[in-house]
């Protein structure tokens, strides 16, 4: 029986990806554990592995295609005594499906679609009569945005799919609109973005600018940006801390790490090392603030996941320290120069970078004194952290200097309302101007 290779779901939200590049070719061999495909996802680079022998009989969706949605048909392979050229001509029929188990969870979750997906797998665009019309998600909101009726349009993706592409397309040449509901209004999107992507470009000299389209990571950090700031209402906390002992004590620890079998230290820690942990025992101290806010139900972690934003080529990524408050300093600064290095190259899975208790955000490396970092759905807080300076302070009525760096504590305040946060942002403080305590 032949069987179908579906789209992948590589985390319990992920909706579409792109196909970055086939590792096998059409009438290759193929058995368990191969790697098909790469997968590329707003945030990390996966690989789709088969789960049973035979031949890669079709490739259906080519590499390079944007925007495959999850639990679509994107190659059949021939089990062993098939006839090749006829599993690659029935174009998909009912078959067993094979979807990779690189994310349990979901696809366990996306099971129930994979049979309805493997009966409309046949190359029909769309659907009759009250059918669903075959489109990605991206282009069924840009139509929507636009007011245009997707059955008027004609889909250029695989199987007739209509993709971003035909809806431009169709706006650029005067589309059928769809009918207006009676007392319609403009769609979030369209009234945060304001103007549209060709009144835009009219302001500007034709020319003097270079269109660089957004990628999948830039599309999702813009998306959930927006959804920050329209559904969590913002609440800001700031405070200075003395980094006098804390530098002290980086000095002394560091001084002593144990030497590898190449003369290195075995670790070095960094002063955002310390952020991490003093802001995993904040929470334990103040654990009515260790919560994520839900419609119905507030969520109390029993442990503070720290996230820790890392930039990388095109945006920001998050990996999760896990139980920091568990860890030592030395676990804590291996761990995140071990997510960091991997989530530059876009190696992380999914639940490395996915919840979370709450996250810090450090910009003190580019000189930035003070800012306030936008919470990052499902938190209910951010630590937003500047740089460390040497400032004049007054201490017992005397003037002298020490090295200060200011923090932002951003609340959701449905969840930490202002009293809380100002208990958080306190313990936190106290962590980090008495370092010893982190180490007891």
């Amino acid at each position: 029986m032949p069987i179908n290779i579906l789209m992948p779901a590589l985390s319990p939200t992920m909706e579409k990806g792109n196909l970055a590049r086939w590792l096998k070719k059409e009438g290759d061999k193929v058995k368990s554990g191969d790697v098909l495909a790469e997968i590329e996802t707003d945030k990390a680079t996966m690989e789709v592995e088969a789960i049973d022998e035979g031949v890669l009989a079709k490739i259906v969706v080519a590499e390079g295609t944007q925007d495959v949605a999850v639990n679509q048909l994107i190659a059949i392979i021939a089990s062993e005594g098939e006839d090749v050229k006829a599993v690659a001509a029935s174009g998909g029929a009912p078959a067993k499906a094979e979807v990779a188990p690189t994310a349990p969870a979901a696809a366990a979750a996306a099971a129930p679609a994979a049979a309805a997906l493997v009966a409309s797998a046949a190359p029909a665009a769309k659907a009759n009569g009250a059918g669903r019309i075959a489109s990605s998600p991206l282009a069924r909101r840009l139509a929507k945005e636009a007011g245009l009726d997707l059955s008027a349009i004609s889909g250029t993706g695989p199987h007739g799919r209509i993709v971003e592409r035909d809806v431009k397309a169709a706006q650029a040449g005067g589309g059928a609109k769809a009918p207006a509901a009676q007392g319609a209004k403009p769609s979030a999107p369209a009234m945060a973005r304001g103007m549209s992507d060709e009144t835009i470009k009219k302001l500007y000299e034709p020319g003097s600018f270079e269109e660089i389209p957004h990628d999948s990571m830039r599309k999702v950090i813009a998306s959930r940006l927006v959804e920050a700031k329209q559904t969590i209402p913002h609440f800001y906390l700031t405070v200075d801390c003395n980094l006098d002992a804390l530098l002290a004590a980086r000095e002394a620890i560091n001084a002593a790490a144990p030497k590898n079998k190449d003369k290195q230290p075995a670790y070095k820690i960094s002063v955002n090392d310390f952020v991490i942990k003093a802001m995993a025992l904040a929470l334990q101290r103040v654990p009515d603030a260790n919560v994520t806010y839900t419609e119905n139900t507030m969520l109390k972690h029993k442990h503070s996941d720290i996230a820790v934003a890392v930039s990388i080529p095109g945006g920001l990524i998050t990996p999760v320290v896990r139980k920091a408050e568990t860890k030592g300093l030395a676990a804590i600064s291996t761990e995140m120069k071990d997510l960091a290095t991997r989530a530059r190259a876009r190696k992380l899975q999914p639940q490395e970078y996915q919840g979370g208790s709450s996250a810090v955000s450090n910009l003190g490396m580019f000189g930035i004194k003070n800012f306030s970092a936008v919470i990052n759905p499902p938190h209910a807080s951010i630590l937003a952290v500047g740089a460390g300076e040497q400032r004049v302070i007054v201490e017992k009525g005397q003037m002298k200097i020490a090295n200060m760096m200011s923090v932002t504590l951003s609340t959701d305040h449905r969840a930490v309302d202002g009293a809380l946060g100002a208990e958080l942002i306190s313990a936190f403080k106290e962590l980090i101007e008495n370092p010893v305590s982190m180490l007891v």
